[in-house]
């Protein structure tokens, strides 16, 4: 295999355009350089592509869609900036922001055109209207695989990128590791798209310590490899406090765990702790709902709920496939909140006096004592929780990603310490920080990788055809 690969490798030659990893971000980077002409060569270090995209729920936050219009939302631009910077704190940097509600329309019509799909926009966090559009996010990737493919990329799987070539300053290409042997590969500008390190324990410790109850999910290859690889050469990182952990992962290692959990507390649901008392707002951003979880003995919690919520099934959209959580058993059922309480190991007067107190909120007997008023994404009333059968899902946080990383510009160029572009080095993508800030509003993750990866292609691409017009000078 490995002799296959490099011989692929030898015959390839030097790229214009190399780009270290195959998830969203990378894919988008090889089609929009692809589609300028440039010779693209794509690496994963695993032997599948995909990356913490295939493992999402799919969503992507868009204003201003067909589908959108189509189910009468009215939604623009500047409530979409605002969402994005209010659920950030205002820690984002606002001109990649800006960036991402200007091109965020014709990204999304970019990727239909190059035969992406996608279907209800469903209301989540950080949404003052439905933005997230569910697609398949699989099938999101192997399209663009496709479509680079055809336009003359070439994808290399299992071969991991260790280190930055730099020659007089400039980013020149890659050190790579083919089954135990080393290769330099020469590029006109490389794209760091590798995601980001919630698989690295000693990162995580690093930058993230207060994640140390919380489940490492993510792709088993984010492990921080193009963080590392732009920290030794000089490159700067943003967002790096901001860490969280994704809320709703059953909290045990378990194969009907899909990976990205479910949120029913999006539909109604509420967040119990283990002494049968309801401790938080659920309509936050589950980042916070992360948070507050960790801080709940055990360090995790049950979402609870009836029937009327389970109506609000959706196979479609993994975070809603409470269905599917009943039938692999993650769910437990049970026809009265006593039988609930005892299944769950909690105190069945407290579970119900939480239950009551909820309930006459929602019947706007009382004001809630968490001062919940909507559902997420502001559509929709909390609704009693009274309509057996009763449901209850065990949940904890998990570091799904970790939304921080390297510095960049609104091209995509990374940055080093001193608010400087690194010639020929550009990223996208999870590796990536500043757009998010302090929060992360659902569907932005896969959005800005697709936004972004496509502007990083577009941004490696005219250095590279620069690079080579001033070597002939």
């Amino acid at each position: 295999m490995s002799a296959s690969v490099t011989q692929q490798l030898n015959d390839f030659g030097s790229p214009d355009v190399l780009i270290l990893g195959a998830g969203l971000a990378g894919l988008a980077a090889a089609v929009s350089a692809a589609q300028l002409g440039a010779r693209v060569l794509i690496l994963e270090k695993r032997d599948i592509i995909g990356g913490s995209t295939a493992m999402s729920s799919g969503l992507t936050a868009y204003s201003g869609t067909e589908e959108q219009l189509a189910m009468g939302i009215h939604d623009n631009l500047d409530s979409l900036k605002e969402d994005i910077l209010a659920t950030g704190q205002h820690k984002n940097d606002p001109a990649l922001v800006d960036v991402y509600c200007r091109e965020q329309l014709d990204t999304y019509n970019w990727l239909r055109s190059l035969g992406v799909q996608f279907g209800h926009v469903h209301a989540a966090s950080g949404q003052s209207v439905p933005r997230s559009h569910s697609t398949d996010p699989s099938r999101m990737v192997e399209t663009l695989l496709a479509r680079a493919l055809e336009l003359g990329a070439v994808l290399l799987l299992d071969v991991r990128a260790l280190e930055l070539m730099v020659r007089d300053g400039d980013v020149v290409g890659a050190t790579v590791e083919i089954h135990g042997a080393m290769h330099e590969i020469e590029a006109g500008s490389v794209v760091l798209a590798t995601g980001g390190f919630s698989q690295n324990v000693e990162l995580l410790e690093r930058f993230a310590p207060h994640m140390v109850h919380a489940v490492r999910g993510g792709a088993p290859g984010s492990e921080g490899d193009g963080l590392l690889m732009g920290w030794r050469i000089g490159a700067d990182f943003k967002d790096m406090p901001y860490v969280k952990g994704t809320y709703g992962i059953y909290p045990h290692p378990d194969p009907r765990e899909s990976g990205t959990g479910i949120l029913a507390v999006y539909k109604g649901a509420i967040a119990i702790n283990s002494h049968g008392d309801r401790y938080t707002n659920e309509e936050k951003p589950y980042k916070e709902l992360g948070d507050d979880c960790l801080h709940q003995p055990g360090h995790m919690t049950w979402q609870v709920f009836d029937e009327t919520v389970m109506e609000k099934d959706d196979p479609s959209v993994e975070i809603y496939w409470f269905s599917g959580r009943a039938a692999t058993g993650l769910l437990e059922v049970a026809q009265t909140l006593d039988e609930l309480a005892e299944k769950i190991n909690v105190p069945a007067d407290r579970l119900k006096a939480s239950i009551e107190k909820y309930n006459a909120a929602c019947r706007g007997e009382a004001p809630d004592e968490f001062g919940r008023t909507r559902l997420s994404g502001n559509v929709g009333t909390p609704t009693p929780i009274d309509t057996p059968p009763y449901y209850a899902h065990l949940s904890t946080a998990s570091v799904l990603a970790t939304y921080c990383g390297l510095t960049i510009d609104t091209e995509a160029h990374v940055q080093n310490v001193y608010g400087e572009e690194i010639p020929g080095l550009f990223a996208a993508g999870e590796v990536t920080g500043g757009f998010h800030g302090a929060g992360y509003v659902t569907g932005t993750s896969v959005g800005k990788s697709g936004l972004f990866g496509r502007i990083a292609g577009v941004s490696a691409t005219r250095h590279a055809l620069d690079r080579q017009a001033n070597a002939h000078v």
